[in-house]
């Protein structure tokens, strides 16, 4: 009785009604003309032309990319497919695909044409145009924007937008003080200049977030900014992949400034420091679960904000756990199938709220194998740490403000206090 009410139930599933819904709200977003997408997913048509390739995808959570499992806390606009979201493709590629009723077919989302958050305060254009050639492997390559603002700025986001989206897959922020983006710039003969990693090092680390293809920008909650200090240059780490077309990017970034300095500053642990630079981080070739880990008692109360990882292409899984000073502990991130292609920063639905003495805990792993398919290398070699992406790297940053202002000293100077012992090797 109870499968053929599931037959009953799956010879019901259409386009129109149970289909479309959930494709309109977790896909076309980037499935859609313009953006970064290889085919539309707009009409009965684009879906069932592939609809035993969404049903793949989906299936095996390749698609929406969307790769932090379920945690203890919520994170905004979660792009996860539910087990019955699943259930519906699944059942409708199943039965033929039907299309039902046109008219039940939800109207497409409303997708902004301008400025998704509205109208910037700052408008800043990449200085040159840089060319992707049609074919070869993916490129990462830095650009300097000279801003050289007057004064002090606190910054709630920051919204890309590319020239040549097609092409274009993610990009980190950086804020850069001192001219050293510059002279690297300069000292290329092309636009940028190479590296995947090289931004962070030669502008000292202000990370002011990102972007990634699929996601949207989001304005820092009331009372929180990112700190951008007068005379700062914006840097621009980003990640193209050729698409068969030449194209050249330069994008148009904008700026959200706070009306003035946030209540509380935010506060970032990185774990192991500099993205594992001073882990000791040599994986053989063929081995297939490498690990790394680190971790960091809070010295002060804090709430959590967000949460980023990254390593490069023979990645595996991605853990940081907070062990509460009762014991109890909770999973902020957990990625169990890392791809260097879909990174992403984490922002949690609600602040967490981690009191004095709680243990944070990352761990990083690595699949070196012949087994996996991401491996750069065939057959695999040697990989240590390095900024190119056939070198490796891995960390998870954990970003949060201190319950008392007062107490983010303590909390920083902690921090320093950890990256020194990575440094003198205490990491390893």
């Amino acid at each position: 009785m109870a499968a053929f009410a599931t037959s009953l139930l799956a010879n019901d599933v259409v386009f129109s009604k149970d289909v479309a819904p959930i494709l309109y709200r977790n896909c076309t977003g980037c499935h859609r003309p313009g953006e970064a997408a290889p085919f539309s997913l707009i009409s009965y048509e684009d879906a069932a032309k592939r609809g035993r390739l969404i049903r793949s995808v989906v299936e095996n959570r390749q698609m929406p990319p969307w790769k932090a499992d379920a945690s203890t806390h919520a994170f905004q606009d979660e792009r996860r497919l539910t087990d019955a979201q699943i259930g519906v493709i699944r059942n409708w590629v199943e039965v033929g695909m039907p299309e039902g009723n046109p008219e039940d077919t939800p109207s497409l989302p409303e997708f902004p044409a301008g400025w998704q958050l509205g109208q910037p305060d700052l408008i800043v254009e990449m200085p040159e145009g840089f060319t992707v050639p049609a074919d070869g492997p993916d490129i990462y390559r830095n650009f300097v924007i000279p801003i050289a603002l007057p004064e002090d700025k606190w910054i709630r986001a920051i919204e890309l937008r590319p020239s040549a989206r097609p092409i274009f897959h993610h990009v980190l922020y950086m804020a850069d003080a001192s001219d050293a983006s510059r002279r690297a710039d300069a000292a290329d003969p092309l636009p940028g200049w190479s590296g995947t990693m090289g931004a962070f090092f030669v502008s000292g680390g202000g990370s002011l977030g990102g972007w990634a293809a699929g996601a949207q920008p989001h304005l820092l909650r009331d009372g929180l900014a990112m700190p951008f200090r007068k005379g700062s240059d914006l840097v621009l780490q980003c990640h193209f992949h050729p698409v068969g077309v030449e194209m050249t990017e330069k994008a148009v970034v904008g700026l959200y400034f706070a009306d003035s300095a946030p209540e509380r500053e935010l506060v970032s642990i990185r774990l192991p420091p500099l993205f594992g630079r001073f882990s000791g981080l040599d994986i053989p070739p063929g081995e297939a679960d490498y690990r790394k880990s680190d971790e960091f008692v809070l010295p002060v109360d804090v709430e959590g904000v967000s949460i980023a990882p990254h390593a490069h292409y023979i990645g595996k899984t991605m853990k940081m756990t907070a062990i509460r000073p009762d014991g109890v502990v909770e999973t902020l991130l957990s990625i169990g199938d890392w791809d260097f292609a879909w990174q992403d920063q984490y922002y949690f639905k609600e602040l967490v709220s981690l009191p004095r003495g709680t243990k944070i805990r990352a761990e990083v792993s690595w699949d070196n194998s012949s087994a996996n398919p991401r491996n750069p290398s065939n057959p695999p070699v040697r990989v240590t740490w390095g900024e190119e992406s056939k070198d490796e790297m891995g960390s998870i940053a954990l970003r949060v403000v201190a319950r008392n202002e007062a107490d983010r000293p303590q909390l920083e100077t902690a921090v320093q206090r950890h990256l020194m012992r990575a440094f003198m090797g205490g990491n390893r």
